[in-house]
């Protein structure tokens, strides 16, 4: 996994679910559904940013489908308020069971750190969706967030499994 432009130097570490020291870690996982038809409707919503654009948030990817490379800015806030966060994802993964993906923070967004949305269908036919990341503050504005921020981390992603339960319905 190439490091370059990315704002930490644990790029990929998501990917095995690693807990990188000095950074607040997340791990969410929700029930999306059950069986095949729900796993491949899941993974279209989550490869294809459908989830990302329904939660409701601004999505500009460079590409229609995540794949390492891709560049990604989310846009965050109410009102007045609004943060931009350019990301790039520097891996994937699209298998019959599993799929999903993970974006790096680079310059200018508000915190440092990685995010992965990973769909999977276990033994039983059961679909989840776990949103693991490790970030912590990279300028004033987070900081002064303080303990706001995981809080606010944890309800996007339970909205994240909440609206990929909607999208994934067969």
């Amino acid at each position: 996994m190439n490091a370059q432009d990315f704002t930490y130097a644990e790029v990929g570490a998501t990917y095995n679910a690693d807990r990188p020291d000095g950074y607040s870690h997340l791990r969410v996982r929700t029930l999306v559904g059950q069986g095949p038809a729900v796993m491949r409707n899941a993974t279209d919503a989550l490869m294809e940013f459908w989830m990302h654009r329904a939660l409701p948030v601004r999505v500009n990817a460079s590409a229609p489908r995540a794949a390492p490379g891709v560049s990604v800015e989310i846009g965050l806030g109410i009102g007045p308020f609004r943060v931009k966060a350019p990301c790039r994802i520097d891996w994937t993964r699209d298998e019959e069971r599993r799929a999903g993906w993970a974006y790096g923070t680079l310059p200018g967004h508000p915190e440092i750190g990685e995010e992965a949305f990973v769909v999977h269908l276990d033994d039983e036919g059961d679909v989840w969706l776990t949103v693991t990341a490790f970030s912590r503050p990279a300028g004033t504005a987070a900081r002064l967030a303080g303990p706001l921020l995981p809080v606010a981390q944890r309800a996007y992603a339970r909205r994240c499994g909440s609206v990929l339960r909607r999208l994934s319905r067969p």
